[in-house]
């Protein structure tokens, strides 16, 4: 008999080859009643042939004791059983061992001529013996017994069995092939996991760098201008009070901003933290792949920007700008319209990091801002002049980290657009970018 690779892995502790010691027991118990059997036919055969008893016995029991291997070698069980046949012994070995062959996992024709040979030679044993009977006697029974008898007995000792160790053979392989689907599947749904969980770690790091980006933009951009106007503040302190009010407010202004956008941008991550922490934690192994899709749709409905800055308040970012000392410029071209927010928001914070980096790298410098409304895109250019001689950017002493220019591709990449970004001819700076409207 075969028996399925998750029994020998689970079940394996069995003498020789038995995967279980249930199994060595059964079949150590069939072949002593096989033996048994064989052995009390021996008495008649040693007499009808000749030889002494006890080499009959032996015989028989040593032909009996064969069942003991029926699960390794089934075909020798079976072959055995037939030339013991002639003997009058071995019927029990014949049952089994057909029983055994057929549930086996051997080709079907090899079983199919075992099958033959040992219903044959029951049909011609079983006749000689009814013959024998008749002719002497034994059998009060006409000619038509004969084969009738032979037919039924080596059809009753031969189908059965061969009938019940194929059912028993098709079950086993059923079983093993929906065993093997269940591992497949649970395979699948682990890959699935854990490419869920892959997407979900990126989608974090994604989240990170949004994240990131938003707070250098809103802190850098304030910051940067209130160290600008508190640079103004301690030169005309003395000499002009009224403008040292002035630009004291707007100092005011802008932190109470800044704390405003930190703590709108804090909420949304608390707000998101709660949520996660009161969603169940279901397996994925247990939802499939369609709990797997909805948790990566869950992860990029998480994902999605929060409400941000849109083009109608570029006036006020670049009054902000001018209100420092900056000369700014504004042109817009096309019909002024709608966008979505992701894009007017990725304008927006072009723009704001542009005049940012020329706060901190070209203090004074005129400014010019270019804004054009096209027919499927939207265009921006910040390009300042060269900064006059007698100002200079280590007069506010403002850091620069370098990730300005990156956060800014990153954003108008991300929305399927185009940023450049470099050095005039004419000594200044000029970031440009255009984004897709749709």
């Amino acid at each position: 008999m075969t028996t399925t690779g998750e029994e020998h892995a689970g079940a394996l502790g069995g003498p020789w080859w038995w995967a279980r010691w249930r199994s060595a027991v059964l079949d150590i118990g069939l072949a002593a009643v096989s033996a048994l059997e064989c052995g009390a036919k021996g008495f008649g055969f040693a007499a009808d042939a000749g030889i002494p008893a006890f080499v009959g016995v032996l015989f028989g029991v040593l032909a009996g004791s064969v069942l003991v291997v029926r699960r390794r070698w089934p075909i020798a069980v079976v072959l055995v059983s037939i030339a013991v046949m002639p003997a009058q012994m071995g019927f029990l070995m014949i049952v089994v061992g057909l029983y055994t062959l057929a549930a086996s996992e051997l080709p079907r024709r090899i079983i199919g001529a075992l099958a033959a040979m040992s219903q044959v030679g029951m049909l011609i044993v079983t006749f000689v013996w009814l013959r024998q009977g008749v002719d002497q006697g034994d059998l009060q029974f006409g000619d038509w017994f004969v084969p009738f008898g032979a037919i039924t007995t080596s059809l009753g000792m031969t189908a059965p069995p061969l009938l019940l160790g194929l059912y028993v053979g098709a079950r086993r392989r059923l079983m093993e092939s929906l065993r093997e689907r269940a591992d497949s599947l649970e395979r699948e749904l682990q890959l699935l996991a854990e490419r869920a969980e892959e997407r979900a770690e990126w989608a974090r790091g994604e989240e990170r760098t949004r994240i990131a980006r938003e707070m250098h933009d809103v802190v850098a951009h304030r910051v940067s201008l209130m160290v600008v106007h508190a640079a103004a503040l301690q030169a005309v302190a003395r000499k002009d009070p009224e403008k040292a009010v002035k630009n004291a407010a707007l100092v005011g202004d802008m932190g109470r901003q800044a704390l405003t956008e930190l703590r709108e941008m804090l909420g949304v991550l608390r707000a998101t933290d709660g949520l996660a922490a009161r969603r169940p934690v279901v397996p994925l192994a247990a939802v499939g792949a369609a709990a797997a899709a909805a948790a990566s749709r869950a992860v990029e409905d998480e994902r999605a920007p929060a409400e941000g800055p849109c083009l109608e308040e570029l006036d006020e970012l670049i009054g902000q700008s001018a209100a420092a000392g900056m000369v700014v410029d504004l042109s817009v071209e096309g019909d002024v319209r709608g966008y979505p927010p992701e894009v007017e928001q990725t304008a927006y914070r072009v723009v704001q990091e542009a005049l940012t980096n020329v706060h901190k790298h070209a203090a004074g410098a005129k400014t010019h801002v270019r804004l054009a409304h096209r027919v499927a895109e939207i265009a921006m250019q910040v390009e300042n002049e060269p900064p006059p001689e007698a100002a200079s950017a280590s007069s506010a002493r403002l850091p620069s980290g370098g990730n300005g220019l990156v956060g800014m591709k990153e954003r108008v990449a991300a929305l399927g657009g185009v940023f450049v970004s470099g050095p005039t001819d004419a000594g200044g700076f000029r970031v440009s970018a255009v984004i897709p409207a749709a």
